[in-house]
């Protein structure tokens, strides 16, 4: 079923706490995986959450990845501590570009040690990238213990395409998800998506995804 592969997700910097359960009741009603937010909403999430099988995930360097990794790695102990059961960094975007990649894999470890026990998505940004960066940061991250490969954070030049799915799950293989998020607002490129090979569709239009209007959906 497709509502259970979607990370109902409310990110916006205008996002305020009633929209946060809002989208946690619906996540309930609909069947959707988790609900996808910024750290500051974790603890409210997790307690709308509570007592159903949606996880609350939080986003960590976010959305730029220019955090240093103590940072990160504290930022997603703490929303862990709050009630996070999945955490979505941000890949150290300017030292992929720059050849880093000792600081690319540093940063990744940082955060998978804070995660011990908890899944671990990173977001490439792959709209930012060439085709060989994002199959060297998916081998990246994979290689770190990254439980998911992620496209994109939402918040920058493009999305996810079907292409760049395609790609990161030929670059990972079958053990680890790819996560497709940006830009996905029907069920039909939902569908595509996990046609690419996505197992996880990261989306603030769940509701459309899945065929319900804003006016059915209890609000």
């Amino acid at each position: 079923m497709l509502a259970g592969l979607i990370d109902h997700t409310i990110l916006a910097a205008d996002t305020t706490g009633p929209t946060v359960s809002r989208f946690c009741d619906e996540a309930k009603r609909h069947g959707f995986f988790s609900v996808c937010v910024n750290p500051v909403f974790v603890p409210l999430a997790a307690e709308a959450l509570r007592g159903s099988s949606v996880r609350t995930c939080a986003v960590v360097g976010f959305p730029l990845g220019a955090t240093m990794p103590n940072v990160k790695a504290f930022e997603a102990s703490r929303a862990i501590a709050d009630g996070a059961g999945e955490i979505d960094m941000v890949l150290a975007l300017g030292a992929l570009k720059a050849g880093d990649m000792a600081h690319v894999r540093a940063d990744i470890a940082a955060v998978r040690a804070a995660c011990d026990g908890v899944v671990l998505k990173v977001i490439i940004e792959a709209c930012l990238l060439s085709d060989d960066k994002k199959r060297l940061a998916c081998l990246i991250a994979r290689d770190a213990g990254a439980d998911f490969v992620k496209t994109s954070t939402g918040f920058s030049t493009g999305g996810a395409t079907v292409a760049d799915v395609a790609l990161m799950r030929a670059t990972v293989g079958p053990a680890i998800g790819v996560k497709a998020s940006g830009g996905i607002r029907t069920r039909a490129s939902a569908e595509a998506m996990v046609a690419a090979g996505a197992t996880r569709i990261g989306a603030s239009a769940g509701l459309a995804i899945i065929g319900v209007a804003v006016l059915d959906s209890g609000y």
